[in-house]
């Protein structure tokens, strides 16, 4: 087992690999892309080409999570709960980029560079998952942001997707300001933005009630707050789902909210928690606002892309809550719902690319007797539905996915009854709108002027099955699959338990 002393460059250069491998490829491929004239048949060679980078990328980060050793600290983790995190992202990334070739042939975009942009972002989210200081947090968070702009106005004969993407540009600028200014607060209160350094620090001088260190955490959670997409800091998220490509969409919903929550939990674990009475309640307030306002504007919603912006709202709320729990069971939970969301969101998406018309929105009533006309593509989706709503059997590992959150509230050193009574209310209530695709897929007729279905491309073929068979084999074998997961339980650096003594206590423990 190799020994990371990441004060050493070469060792540093080593725990990062897999992120340098992974950026200097994307930096390659962008020259080859911009190096030939464009064309359909070179953006397709350099998205598959993008999609052998990721797998070389992945390769790497199972070599490193399977033959890892001790680490020392640093400003960079090498433990599980990174290269976990990596997978999931890196999985993503893969089907981000198979769905891109076939919807850029679709919508006649021959600009092979999309390609490059979403390895670039995704470097910055492996770079998020890494981060055990908080300059580094924000230059991942800088780094998949701008990538993530361009892809979101990367339709630019669309009205919808240039007023999403000016939103998503104005308001994100605005809440990375916000989390800088947080940082900075931070930095400000205990002399220091390593995350363990920051945990000392406030442990040893008792800083819990400093008001720079407090305004400095409430500003770091209102930036995270925008970029998982938590209520109230929501608002940009439906129509820049709405607005952005098929497969960025689903980027975005998934991918990126995997990154987002990952330095989310790392640094309110690792930095902050010694306070974690004093940040509690706000968790766990914004949790319930993003289950109830998620979920029940979700009910209203039958443009299906729109809808799924709303679900993945709500499922944000549902991390939220295995983020409140505070404890090492909560950060397990967390990264398992990650992967069963990430394959239920980006299988929805590949049905949404094939049924798509266009720049027009597939609505529900584009789905109405799919099972006549399709009969596999209804049962695909009706998996994905099911999987979201966390159905046992046949939603697969989505239903594990929100067991294993809600017994980490029950599980808690104190026990989130409220979050977990909140947490089955909504999902009940995410029935309506994910069982009513269901329903209108086989229960109603199909249309009669409604346009025959196109064939499925090849790549969105290959997400279907592989998503729709990973959600159903994963449900039947949880326990493998946890396993696995529970091996990347983060062992957050020099994680140490919540501090809820008496002063004079503190005092002795710290001496």
């Amino acid at each position: 087992m190799p020994i990371f002393d990441l004060s050493h460059p070469a060792d540093l250069t080593a725990a990062l690999f897999p992120d340098l491998l992974l950026m200097g490829g994307a930096m390659v491929l962008l020259l080859w892309a911009v190096w030939r004239r464009e064309s359909a048949a070179h953006q397709r060679t350099i998205g598959l080409a993008s999609i052998w980078l990721c797998v070389a990328t992945l390769g790497a980060v199972l070599y490193m999570l399977f033959h890892q050793g001790h680490v020392t600290d640093g400003p960079i983790a090498a433990d599980s709960f990174r290269f976990m995190v990596d997978v999931i992202v890196l999985l993503g990334t893969i089907a981000a980029l198979a769905l891109g070739i076939d919807d850029n042939d679709r919508m006649g975009t021959t600009t092979a560079e999309t390609h490059v942009l979403m390895l670039l972002a995704s470097s910055g989210m492996m770079l998020m998952a890494a981060a055990r200081d908080l300059m580094i947090v924000f230059l991942g968070i800088e780094l998949m942001s701008v990538s993530i702009y361009a892809l979101a106005g990367l339709n630019r004969r669309s009205v919808r997707g240039a007023e999403g993407a000016l939103k998503y540009f104005l308001l994100g600028a605005f809440s990375t300001a916000i989390l800088l200014y947080g940082i900075a607060l931070v930095y400000g209160a205990t002399g220091t933005t390593g995350l363990y350094e920051i945990h000392q620090r406030v442990v040893e001088l008792q800083l819990g009630s400093s008001p720079l260190l407090l305004i400095g955490m409430a500003l770091l959670l209102v930036g995270f707050g925008f970029k998982v997409s938590s209520v109230p800091f929501h608002m940009w998220a439906p129509d820049v789902y709405d607005g952005s490509p098929n497969p960025v969409t689903a980027y975005m919903a998934a991918t990126v909210k995997t990154a987002a929550f990952a330095a989310f939990l790392r640094v309110w674990l690792e930095a902050f928690n010694a306070e974690i009475g004093t940040w509690h309640r706000a968790v766990a307030m914004l949790a319930i606002a993003t289950m109830v306002v998620g979920n029940t504007i979700g009910l209203l919603q039958r443009n299906v892309k729109r809808m799924l912006a709303y679900s993945s709202i709500a499922h944000a709320g549902f991390l939220l809550v295995a983020v409140a729990a505070g404890s090492m069971q909560g950060a397990s939970a967390m990264l398992f719902y990650l992967l069963a969301y990430t394959l239920a969101t980006f299988g929805a998406f590949a049905v949404i690319v094939v049924l798509s018309r266009g720049d027009a929105p597939v609505t529900t009533e584009d789905l109405s007797g799919l099972w006549t006309e399709r009969p596999w593509l209804a049962v695909a989706m009706a998996v994905y539905m099911l999987a979201l709503l966390g159905f046992p059997v046949f939603g697969g590992i989505g239903f594990f996915a929100k067991w294993y959150v809600l017994k980490a509230a029950l599980q808690a050193e104190e026990p989130q009854i409220a979050l977990a009574v909140t947490l089955v209310l909504t999902t009940v209530v995410s029935a309506g709108y994910y069982l009513y695709v269901i329903m209108v897929m086989f229960m109603r007729p199909r249309p009669a002027n409604s346009e025959a279905v196109t064939p499925t491309p090849g790549w969105t073929r290959f997400v279907m099955v592989a998503t729709a068979a990973a959600i159903l084999i994963l449900g039947i074998f949880p326990d493998q699959t946890v396993r696995y997961v529970v091996r990347g339980t983060p062992r957050l650096g020099a994680y140490v338990p919540p501090v809820k003594t008496a002063p004079a206590r503190q005092a002795a423990l710290t001496h």
